[in-house]
């Protein structure tokens, strides 16, 4: 069986600045909260920095499934990753091992009280809707240059470039 978080998954959840995390109380209540500091350390497992996320954590000790999104905003593409999720505290036996990838993203600055890790049970791929409705009008560049012109921005200099 191939493995849910493939290469591309990987890949998409390793350059994305930002994922959404979405929970359910024992109420049926959502909640939807971004993170930040996450990353895709295996095939099988995402994980979060619990930095200021006291609802998320209390929907996931309640044992409902998990989603996380992720969209690369310019290509206008990105990956929904379903699963079963734990808090892992720091006093937890394994909490140094869920929590190294997230530490040199958090850094000094922001605590991490605990980490969400998420155990992958089903991968979607995430569409603008125009890669549906206009499949030869719409590329990924032709995206990238409308996000550009709709946000204002231009590209930076490639990774590695000396700036201009």
């Amino acid at each position: 069986m191939a493995p849910l978080l493939s290469p591309e998954v990987l890949d998409a959840a390793n350059r994305s600045v930002l994922c959404w995390l979405a929970t359910v109380d024992a109420h049926g209540q959502p909640n939807v909260s971004p993170k930040e500091i996450f990353a895709a350390i295996d095939t099988e497992h995402l994980v979060i920095a619990n930095i200021a996320s006291p609802t998320s954590v209390r929907n996931i000790a309640d044992g409902a499934p998990v989603c996380v999104s992720f969209i690369d905003v310019f290509v206008q593409k990105g990956f929904k990753v379903f699963g079963a999720a734990r808090n892992v505290r720091r006093q937890d036996a394994d909490f140094a091992h869920w929590s190294v990838p997230l530490a040199a993203m958090a850094g000094p600055r922001f605590p991490i009280h605990s980490v969400i890790v998420l155990r992958a049970t089903a991968v979607e791929p995430i569409l603008a809707p125009s890669y549906r409705l206009h499949p030869v009008d719409t590329t990924e560049a032709s995206q990238v240059a409308a996000a550009m012109r709709a946000y204002g921005v231009r590209p930076g200099p490639a990774k590695g470039a000396e700036p201009d």
